[in-house]
């Protein structure tokens, strides 16, 4: 049987951020689900997907599972995403952090197409409540992230001794981050910052207030690429200040540590 996969994309923090949830402006990690699969040598091969979850902490409880919004929940011809091919589950937003696993959960409209006959697929009672998937990773607030749920379609189908077909999914996951951030703080509070990422010199591509009560800011989903980062104090009589050359890296957190405005 083929091994699951996790591909990590490793915690790269700069200055005073860690991987500890708590540490930044912002709380959350976006993840987007997606699906696809290796070749087989069949026509077609359906699954029926009910739903996915994922569990945002280690132990062994049936707590902890967070429904992903599925883009479209029913039927997908798996040989349909083979060769790199992907389709989009759904996008979810949770607190950053850990999560430890996926739950595929299928329903009963499983068929595969061999010789232009179908067969159905006979689903295990044990899988209509869900799939574990063992995952194992550690989400930085501000970075989207993508998670493949990939088949293998020519072990998937297992055939039995009078001729039917069994559905007993064999499947890697393997996870990316898409994007970076950039973090730090806006001192004095009293001068209510707000900062902007600024790429090719005039083109703002987000902004955000400074916490009022700690400066601190955390600036997310921002391309890997150099950037200027300007603060702009919205009170009191503080020059604005720049930072040109931020260096946003995918997977990690850019801090550009304590900015202390005159």
């Amino acid at each position: 049987m083929k091994k699951l996969i996790l591909v990590l994309i490793p915690c790269l923090v700069i200055g005073l951020m860690s991987c500890n949830k708590n540490s930044s402006a912002g709380g959350n990690s976006s993840m987007s689900v997606y699906m696809t699969d290796g070749p087989g040598a069949y026509d077609k091969l359906y699954v029926d997907v009910k739903g996915i979850q994922v569990k945002s902490s280690t132990d062994a409880s049936e707590n902890d599972w967070i429904s992903l919004p599925l883009a479209r929940p029913g039927i997908y011809n798996l040989l349909d995403l083979k060769n790199g091919i992907d389709t989009l589950m759904g996008t979810l937003q949770l607190p950053s952090g850990h999560i430890s696993q996926l739950r595929l959960i299928l329903g009963l409209n499983n068929s595969v197409v061999i010789n232009g006959v179908s067969y159905p697929l006979t689903t295990p009672s044990a899988q209509q409540s869900g799939l574990k998937l063992s995952i194992n990773a550690d989400l930085l607030a501000g970075i989207d992230y993508k998670i493949w749920i990939d088949f293998d379609a020519a072990r998937s189908v297992v055939q039995t001794g009078n001729g039917s077909y069994i559905l007993k999914p064999v499947i890697r996951t393997f996870t990316a981050a898409e994007t970076g951030a950039i973090a730090g703080f806006v001192l004095p509070v009293n001068a209510m910052g707000w900062v902007y990422a600024i790429a090719n010199v005039s083109d703002t591509l987000t902004s955000t207030p400074a916490n009022q009560l700690t400066g601190a800011f955390l600036l997310r989903g921002i391309p890997s690429a150099s950037y200027k980062v300007a603060f702009h104090a919205t009170a009191g009589t503080y020059k604005d200040t720049v930072y040109n050359n931020i260096t946003v890296t995918n997977g990690a957190v850019s801090n550009v540590g304590m900015v202390t405005l005159r």
